[in-house]
């Protein structure tokens, strides 16, 4: 996958994404290697520093999978270091309005769409470009991915979804339901309802929709629903979950 933007906007299957938060390439390139469309390494939760943010996006060369970076705020100096060490995508936490919306874009961008900063003298070896191709071959298609977290974004959905330049948008129900006092409590009718009219001004706008796909259930109703991408689990949790199942085959004797 040579970027992730066509794929996002095509009549295609939904993209398959995994969260990445152990700090290490083996894990990012096991991921990759097993079929992930996208892996978003999560410098938000994970504790991934720049050395280990290279080495991460660098094992998915050579794969079909998409290397995103969430970034732990929208400062132009983290965004600058994910998308230089080769990012395809940022994905950025809590935008809640039109105008920070606005400066993810622009953080994504070049001149005159963006203020991005020159030198990708890291990225251009993970794309396969030389040094002065990698703006024109590269610099256009970078994803620019929003998560949307807060009570606030749910009321600002409809300015958040008229910023041109965002690729994607992400309903992200963990944060949304601790913002709107239901920590944890999926099920809620106020989160229900808030989530599904987020989803529906965001397809009506046209932007491609992503979703936790946690269960088979999900996957199918978000498909159904019409979203492009398809966060299915967190690898330290899928890690943690197969240690604890493997417990049941185990003999009852010691």
């Amino acid at each position: 996958m040579t970027s992730t933007v066509g794929p996002l906007r095509g009549d295609g299957p939904p993209l398959r994404g995994f969260v990445n938060l152990i700090p290490s390439p083996v894990a990012t390139q096991a991921l990759a290697a097993a079929g992930a469309d996208v892996v978003m390494i999560d410098q938000e939760h994970g504790p991934i520093g720049p050395e280990n943010l290279h080495a991460m996006i660098a094992s998915t060369a050579g794969t079909r999978c998409a290397p995103w970076v969430r970034v732990s705020r929208i400062e132009e100096g983290v965004v600058k270091t994910a998308l230089d060490a080769g990012a395809d995508g940022i994905v950025f936490p809590l935008v809640s309005t039109p105008e920070a919306a606005a400066e993810c874009v622009s953080l994504t961008r070049y001149p005159p769409y963006g203020r991005r900063g020159w030198g990708p003298f890291v990225a251009h070896s993970r794309w396969g470009v030389e040094l002065f191709d990698y703006q024109e071959q590269r610099g256009g298609r970078t994803v620019c991915a929003i998560l949307v977290e807060t009570r606030l974004a749910i009321e600002n959905i409809e300015q958040l979804c008229q910023v041109d330049g965002i690729d994607c948008v992400t309903i992200a129900p963990f944060d949304l339901s601790t913002d709107m006092g239901v920590p944890g409590r999926l099920d809620a009718p106020e989160l229900v309802q808030a989530i599904e009219h987020a989803q529906d001004v965001i397809l009506r706008a046209g932007i491609p929709l992503g979703g936790a796909a946690l269960t088979a259930g999900q996957t199918e109703g978000l498909a159904a629903r019409g979203c492009r991408l398809l966060w299915h689990n967190f690898d330290v949790l899928m890690l943690k979950q197969y240690v604890k199942e493997t417990f049941q085959w185990r003999s009852t004797h010691p």
